[in-house]
């Protein structure tokens, strides 16, 4: 019973993620993302500081593929930085390729699916993974 609880929580918090992303591409009237800089490029303009108040959080993006790398946001109360290579320490780490990345942004995979067939990985917090579509709609 438990470890259905928990992989629910697991398959929300992915899908809760992929949401923030296609919320990114979708809202923007701008041509799908082709890139995943283009996808943070687009989380950067979505930030919304009021929903990041009190928030202390470093997320991570492992993505392979040509047009893959590493990616990360620090939230602190308010405010964020966004960069590219490793953070120290993240609390949430995302692991996919570029391609599934940037189809989740774009809203052509779905975030559940994309977690059930191992295309995209969570490992950290799941509050914290949850919070980035608030932080980042």
């Amino acid at each position: 019973m438990r470890l259905t609880r928990v992989r629910f929580y697991w398959a929300a918090m992915v899908l809760m993620a992929a949401l923030c992303l296609q919320a990114v591409g979708a809202t923007s009237g701008e041509p799908p993302n082709s890139t995943p800089q283009q996808v943070f490029d687009g989380m950067r303009h979505s930030f919304r500081a009021e929903k990041a108040k009190g928030v202390h959080a470093r997320y991570q993006w492992d993505l392979s593929g040509p047009n893959g790398g590493q990616w990360w946001i620090n939230v602190n109360d308010g405010k964020f930085q966004m960069g590219r290579g490793k953070i120290d320490n993240p609390n949430v780490t995302f692991i996919a390729s570029d391609q599934s990345w940037v189809a989740l942004s774009n809203g052509t995979l779905g975030g559940k699916w994309a977690f059930l067939t191992g295309r995209l990985k969570v490992r950290g917090s799941q509050s914290l993974a949850r919070k980035l579509d608030e932080i980042f709609p």
